[in-house]
């Protein structure tokens, strides 16, 4: 009779893992038959397990071809980027207890678009270093000039948040200026809506980037979830409880800075994930973030491949950029969390 409750523990948990990777695993499958060529989850399956050995069905090479070069490598990227969103927006909202924060707060993806449009644009590096590159350059240009403008590891959470406004402004206009002053203007109209996100141009090697700093990075996360909780409660309080307030804060914001330079390197700007999902996923697990994270990173992971699918199915013929679908489910979230927060208690 003791080793019920154990057991019970264990399985519950499996259970509730179990189901939400079948869930990725069916929207991923929704996702590869969506495009110009539609393809039946079936196909999809058999592409799938012929490529690993399990089955040995005849299939039309054009669709393996498309399901294995194109579709699958993208639906899996954005599993990984929606994980990653929405883990860095839970850590953010934690650090500085803020219910809008998310990882743009900061601005370092404004930083990570001007070193990629200072590189297209501008030939900085005269080829010599990548638009990957350029991002994260630049996103971390954007993360030192928020902790300098924040005072460090001493500032606190309003003074970190106004230093991400400042960045993001600043960051902003400047990409703004590169681009409207580029002397060709099809390049520009590129920039402007890779900028706005994009999973068209990623494929296996970004898939494997992505999949390693996200999972390292989660697991960082697991490691020290009664740090995050910790911080819950406020600087003093976590300090009360042995944690080092400045060098975990430090050392946070820096993952979540790679985790959105590397996002951003590859898809361009993709915001209101880190808003939407950790609120969602609190609002059902609790916010312990030993349960927290894995359920912003399952449902981040949903939430951006669903997105992607409306983004090819909205409109027939035409391809509309991730940023602009997930604004769409974002800002009215944004509105119904501001009116909660005016509202008197």
């Amino acid at each position: 009779m003791s080793a019920a409750p154990p057991l019970r523990r264990w399985l519950v948990p499996a259970a509730w893992l179990l189901a939400s990777l079948l869930a990725i695993a069916l929207v991923v499958a929704i996702s590869v038959g969506v495009g110009d060529l539609p393809i039946s989850m079936s196909t999809t399956f058999y592409a799938i397990t012929n490529k690993l050995g399990f089955t040995a069905v005849a299939l039309n090479p054009m669709h393996e071809t498309v399901i294995w070069e194109y579709r699958l490598s993208r639906a899996l990227v954005a599993v990984f980027c929606g994980a990653g969103l929405a883990l860095c927006g839970a850590i953010l909202q934690s650090l500085l207890r803020n219910p809008l924060a998310e990882p743009y707060v900061l601005g370092i993806s404004a930083g990570a678009s001007t070193g990629a449009v200072a590189v297209v644009i501008l030939g900085i590096g005269a080829g010599a270093i990548s638009l990957s590159a350029g991002a994260f350059v630049g996103a971390f240009a954007a993360f030192f000039f928020v902790a300098i403008l924040s005072n460090g590891a001493r500032g606190g959470a309003d003074r970190t948040i106004l230093a991400g406004v400042a960045a993001s402004q600043l960051f902003n206009a400047a990409t703004a200026y590169v681009v409207t002053t580029s002397g060709n203007a099809q390049q520009a109209r590129d920039v402007m809506f890779w900028l706005l996100g994009s999973f068209g141009g990623v494929r296996w090697p970004e898939f494997v980037l992505v999949s390693i700093v996200v999972g390292v990075a989660l697991v960082i996360c697991l490691l020290n979830a009664r740090v995050l909780d910790a911080f819950a409660f406020g600087d003093e309080a976590a300090a009360s409880l042995g944690v080092d307030v400045g060098r975990t804060r430090i050392l946070f914001f820096a993952l979540t800075a790679v985790i959105t330079a590397t996002i951003v390197s590859m898809v361009g700007t993709i915001g209101f994930v880190g808003l939407v999902v950790p609120h969602a996923a609190r609002y059902v697990v609790g916010p312990l973030h030993a349960r927290l994270l894995p359920a912003c990173a399952i449902a981040g992971a949903i939430f951006m491949v669903l997105a992607d699918i409306a983004s090819r199915s909205l409109i027939p013929q035409q391809v509309l950029p991730i940023g602009v679908v997930t604004a769409l489910v974002g800002v009215p979230f944004f509105a119904i969390i501001l009116y909660r927060l005016q509202r008197p208690s």
